[in-house]
């Protein structure tokens, strides 16, 4: 799950400006708000359901559980940019537990079946990518790969 979430950030240090195209192409929700905001760009969420899915036999996984991880991870970092574009906050701004949450239930959910997943261990999963990612997030600003610390 950090590998899908981390991958968008490292890909737009990596490429900048190019093949940055939003997600939403712009698309105002009819509360006149944008749909997701321009930082959810298809190069994002491409290069993450590539690497994350490449990646995942070097944990034991099969390629399949790589792409769903990706695409239910993606999935729930639009979900959040959505809610947090529907209560007026700003596009890559802080909203505690909002932004890691559906990140790491969501695949948690997705895979549960294929990994036999128990209740406890999606809760126990998710409250260790809520505190990992504040975490790593502060490291990634410190080498200059994040933004903004969170």
């Amino acid at each position: 799950m950090t590998l899908a979430n981390g991958t968008p950030i490292v890909a737009k240090k990596i490429f900048g400006p190019r093949f940055s195209f939003p997600l939403d192409a712009g698309t105002v929700f009819f509360d006149g708000r944008p749909l997701f905001g321009p930082s959810k760009t298809i190069r994002g969420i491409l290069i993450s359901v590539l690497i994350t899915t490449a990646s995942a036999p070097l944990i034991g996984l099969d390629l399949t559980i790589g792409a769903i991880v990706a695409g239910a991870a993606m999935a729930g970092d639009l979900f959040s940019s959505f809610v947090k574009r529907r209560l007026n906050y700003q596009p890559s701004s802080q909203a505690l537990g909002l932004d890691q949450i559906p990140e790491s239930l969501f695949p948690m959910l997705a895979c549960r079946d294929a990994l036999s997943l128990t209740v406890a261990d999606i809760a126990l999963g998710v409250w260790i990518f809520l505190i990992g990612a504040l975490i790593l997030s502060r490291f990634l600003f410190r080498a200059h790969l994040r933004d903004e610390p969170y």
